[in-house]
């Protein structure tokens, strides 16, 4: 059941934490093995939907001891059509599939909420393609009609919202955000970028953020960066402007490496937790009207525990000013 729709909690002030990485987390900690880097295929085990809760638990219960709110995102990047056809899901068990992972996700704001820390559900959206890579552009209209049968489900399973992860173009963006509004659903748009601070396809993050809002009557609740280590977007944002204003949460990479380096590499490259809170810290004293602070790839709990540290959060210290570290 939803809770939070309208408005949401994390838009009425003090910082929510979410997860870090949780496919590098599964494969590379855990030892699970993810065809398409596809988390939601655990939920078809009793053993995997154990795994998914612990690894939720882990950080749900970080917020709590913080008293902090926590967005708990879904699984579900790679549950849409054309990912679930390489995994062998149809359309009926695609819908299944993405309403028990908001099912698992209620089941732990049941556990692990308070008064103290309110927690959001939201529904993740996957690009149709890959993450690092915009590929064949669909347009707007398009990309309406593709994710609304999987945001139907999450909605439906009780979502509080809807997160398109790693989007990597501007129509797939406004497509989504499309889908989410005829459902009544609350949409927030998180764009992945490259080592120079802009998509993938070449256009910068405030074109992106201006050109989204502009075709949807400001349509998203709010932007996030991920899937970016902060040294490739801290430029970017110090601008200052407008656009700006619209980013309201971070979920970085652990890794400075570049998304082609990363596709290459063997190994995981954790990254310096220490070092990412300190860059999470100047980015948020710079920018205090960030709500969301979590990881990407790469991130696990002791980075949001780093981050957690550097930016001074605890229970009494939910948003204090902060000078850059």
């Amino acid at each position: 059941m939803s809770l939070h729709r309208s408005p949401l909690p994390q838009e009425g002030g003090g910082l929510f934490l979410t997860d870090g990485g949780i496919e590098t987390t599964l494969i590379f900690h855990e030892g699970w093995e993810l065809p398409h880097f596809a988390a939601f295929d655990l939920l078809q085990t009793a053993e995997g939907t154990r795994a998914l809760y612990a690894y939720y638990a882990r950080y749900a219960a970080m917020a709590r001891a913080k008293g902090l709110g926590f967005v708990l995102e879904s699984p579900t990047w790679r549950a849409s059509r054309d990912w679930g056809d390489k995994l062998g899901y149809g359309a009926a068990a695609l819908a299944q599939v993405n309403g028990k992972a908001i099912r698992l996700l209620g089941e732990l704001r049941a556990a692990f909420a308070s008064a103290a820390s309110v927690m959001v559900i939201s529904g993740c959206v996957g690009p149709r393609g890959d993450g690092y890579d915009p590929g064949q552009v669909m347009g707007a209209e398009e990309a309406s009609d593709y994710h609304a049968p999987q945001m139907a489900s999450l909605a439906a399973n009780g979502a509080d919202l809807v997160t398109a992860m790693t989007m990597t173009n501007v129509p797939e963006a406004i497509g989504v955000t499309r889908a989410a509004a005829a459902l009544g659903l609350p949409a927030v748009i998180a764009f992945t970028l490259e080592t120079d601070g802009r998509l993938p396809t070449g256009q910068s993050l405030a074109d992106a953020i201006e050109e989204v809002d502009g075709a949807t009557g400001a349509g998203p609740r709010y932007y996030m960066i991920n899937c970016a280590h902060p040294t490739h977007f801290a430029d970017v944002l110090e601008a200052q402007a407008g656009w700006t204003q619209r980013i309201g949460g971070l979920r970085a990479n652990a890794s400075r490496r570049s998304h082609a380096e990363l596709n290459e590499a063997p190994d995981l490259d954790a990254g310096d937790p220490c070092e990412l809170g300190g860059q999470y810290r100047a980015l948020l004293a710079r920018h205090p009207h960030l709500k969301v602070l979590g990881g990407c790839c790469g991130t696990d709990h002791r980075h949001l525990q780093a981050i957690c540290a550097a930016c001074g959060l605890g229970p009494a210290e939910t948003r204090r000013p902060l000078a850059p570290a």
